[in-house]
This record gives C-alpha cells, structure tokens and sequence, in this order.
C-alpha cells in the first residue's frame, strides 16, 4: 500500500496526536487554527489512506504477569515458508510482533512470558515444533529504555 503525500497541517496534526491520542478534536481544531470538522476529515483521510494505522490503549504486560520480553530470531528452512509459520505463529497469544527479516535470521518476533518456564514452552514445543523451523536464538531484554513514535517532521518549504 502506498502512503499518500500528506501536507503540512496533516503533519501537525499527526504530531499532537503522536504525542496524547486521547486529545479532543476541538482542541486538535484550536492547535491547528482550523475547524473540528476539518480535523476530523483530516483525520478520517489520515486512516483511510493507511497513514494512522491504529490507537489505543498500551497495555503494561507486566500488570498482567508477563515479566519476561523476549526478542527471537527464527532460521527457517526456505524463506518462501514464511507466510505459512508466520500463521501458525499468529495462533501463540504471547507472540506480539513478527517480522520477516534480512540479516541472520529469516524472521524476528517479540513475545512475552510469565517466566522462564513459560518460555522454554513457547520456544521447544510451540515455535520448534512448526513444520520449516530449523533454528531460534532468544535475546532476552531486561529494560526498555526508549519507546516512542517515530517523528513527525515538516516540509521545510512550507510554513507548519
């Protein structure tokens, strides 16, 4: 899907949202100079286009006992095999991320876990067992120290 070019009051707007999605629209409207209905057909344009993907909530896995992030480099036996792991994948509920991947591994994926049992049972008997799994290697991260959304930045040549 190509994203399309987006003008420098979709970029402000992008930026206030980026920074507290909960805002009210009128006060979106105020930031920007422009009306609430303007920003909400902004906005609506924003995520048809495929340029908002989502909103919501962050969820603190560790509230909900998962004390463990784990970041898992699967080797695959062909990479045309993706599509159908990625799916079997799709069926762990602890496996929130999954990337197809240049470099050593043929994919990426992030996962929680309660503890280190738990683990051992997400990478020897659910993610090794997928038929074209030849190998994992886990990195486990013990902090998360930067967490944030990518930036918006302006069109120099025009005025934000």
């Amino acid at each position: 899907m190509a994203v399309e070019k987006i003008d420098n009051l979709d970029r402000k707007i992008l930026k206030i949202l980026s920074q507290n999605a909960r805002i009210p629209f009128k006060d979106v409207a105020a930031e920007c100079n422009v009306s609430r209905a303007a920003i909400h057909q902004r906005v609506q344009h924003l995520i048809e286009n495929g340029t908002i993907t989502g909103s919501g909530f962050d969820v603190n896995p560790k509230s909900l006992g998962y004390s463990t992030c784990t970041y898992v480099g699967i080797t695959l036996e062909r990479g045309s095999m993706y599509k159908n792991v990625c799916e079997r994948l799709g069926h762990i509920p602890e496996i929130v991320e999954c990337h197809f991947t240049t470099g050593p591994y043929t994919m990426l994926v992030k996962l929680y876990a309660r503890d280190n049992e738990q683990l051992m049972d997400l990478l020897n008997n659910q993610m090794q067992s997928i038929p074209g799994v030849v190998a994992t290697e886990t990195l486990i991260s013990l902090e998360q120290s930067i967490r944030r959304e990518i930036p918006v930045k302006f069109d120099d040549n025009k005025p934000e």
